[in-house]
């Protein structure tokens, strides 16, 4: 499913490429005297392997729930003014970004504490799972730890 149009305050995924400009023009206030971006794109190694493209599945209705509830806590916990995240799923190729949180605020401490808060949360959090298509052939399920 592809992401809806930018909104301050929710969590999407999105089947599409991510629109960064249209993240940060959501975002912007007149209040606002910071935004922080953050962009996690697909990297061509891995653990010393050459990767060659990425895959993510993502568990869609949990995802946005959990997403959502990630936001409000930072919305909770510092002092800012509009945020919005989306991620990738599907195949994704060197270079495209997987991940994309903004965060304005009226001071730049909070909007980069924040930021950092909603990545890490959104990673250890998610029902978010990554393929590896590696040079050599290999495909590999990366960081999926059974407890």
């Amino acid at each position: 499913m592809s992401a809806p149009p930018f909104d301050s305050g929710w969590f999407a995924i999105s089947g599409e490429s991510l629109n960064r400009k249209a993240l940060r023009a959501s975002l912007q206030d007149v209040e606002s005297g910071a935004f922080v971006l953050f962009e996690g794109w697909v990297r061509n190694h891995n653990d010393g392997r050459k990767v060659l493209q990425l895959e993510y599945e993502v568990y869609e209705p949990l995802a946005v729930s959990e997403g959502n509830a990630i936001l409000e806590e930072a919305r909770e916990r510092f002092a800012i003014s509009r945020v919005a995240a989306v991620h990738r799923q599907g195949l994704l190729e060197l270079r495209e970004p997987a991940v994309l949180v903004g965060v304005s605020a009226a001071h730049r401490g909070a909007a980069f504490d924040a930021c950092r808060y909603i990545i890490d949360e959104v990673k250890a959090r998610l029902p978010i799972w990554k393929r590896e298509y590696y040079a050599d052939g290999i495909t590999e399920w990366v960081n999926c730890r059974v407890k």
